[in-house]
């Protein structure tokens, strides 16, 4: 894993992402930010808020949501602990690559490592090819040490970042079941995003309990017609069978009428958090863009 730098060594944006150079996170942070723009790898997901508030990277890249694995908890619960503020979403369609060290033809290859996760991915074409999967501790970790380490009929499955970084040839691209896997990631930072619209606000909140308490809470938004893109609970680390709610809408909270719907949340709900406005992928799902 790089090293983190040192806050004095700084000389442009370095955004944090969890995970080796190569992961999918990285290859976010250069199609949302450019090529030109530092990547941090850092071992966790706490790793990146530590790097941001330690002054190691200005801003972190992370994923909140999979279109097919679901809301990642872990990162909504570390934005629950710390104050960062939400200042952009990108959202990453997941290709998956066969990676080979350079010479390695597609006929002789006989068994793929990768992460789990992707492994259960592309589980299909590994069967309709007769590869033998090997689990992996990380997706770009897998490119890394086969290029570093070759093994004979041995290939891997990583973003075609991993592939550029690491010297291995693409022997294919999008070998993927699921043609509609992407990634919502989070820019997170230490400030507010400057507003650019079409807009798009998080926030968590908790109920009180009682009859039509959520209810009450959600009508705050559907009689001011604004619409929601995302509404899940997740229980409350420590406190069994107590939720919190996870709420996305369309627009900025100093719009009129977002303005007043979050002043009647905060009377109907026991506890608001607000994560951020800010602009709204284009593209993705429930894009207004």
């Amino acid at each position: 894993m790089t090293a983190p730098q040192t806050e004095a060594a700084l000389t442009g944006p370095v955004i944090a992402f969890q995970g080796e150079r190569g992961a999918y996170s990285e290859e976010a942070i250069r199609h949302h930010f450019g090529p030109e723009v530092e990547a941090l790898p850092c071992e966790s997901f706490a790793a990146i808020f530590e790097a941001i508030k330690s002054g190691q990277a200005s801003g972190g890249m992370l994923p909140v949501e999979n279109s097919l694995a679901g809301t990642v908890a872990q990162a909504y619960e570390l934005l629950m602990e710390h104050d960062f503020r939400v200042q952009g979403e990108h959202i990453l369609p997941v290709r998956h690559c066969l990676l080979a060290p350079p010479g390695t033809a597609l006929k002789d290859v006989r068994c793929v490592r990768s992460h789990p996760q992707a492994l259960a991915q592309c589980a299909a074409t590994l069967r309709r090819r007769e590869w033998e999967p090997v689990a992996w501790y990380d997706t770009a970790g897998a490119a890394r040490e086969l290029a570093a380490e070759p093994e004979p009929h041995t290939a891997a499955i990583a973003s075609a970042l991993a592939g550029e970084l690491y010297g291995l040839s693409v022997l294919e691209r999008g070998i993927e079941d699921d043609p509609n896997n992407s990634t919502r990631f989070f820019i997170i930072g230490p400030t507010d995003a400057p507003r650019r619209d079409p807009s798009k606000t998080s926030l968590v909140f908790a109920v009180r309990h009682g009859p039509g308490a959520l209810v009450h809470c959600l009508d705050a938004f559907a009689k001011r017609g604004i619409n929601l893109t995302k509404i899940e609970s997740r229980p409350m680390r420590g406190r069994p069978w107590q939720y919190w709610f996870y709420l996305d809408f369309e627009g900025h909270w100093q719009d009129p009428a977002a303005e007043a719907a979050l002043v009647e949340l905060l009377r109907q709900a026991s506890l608001v958090k607000m994560l951020g406005s800010y602009p709204a992928a284009t593209g993705g799902p429930n894009s207004t863009g």
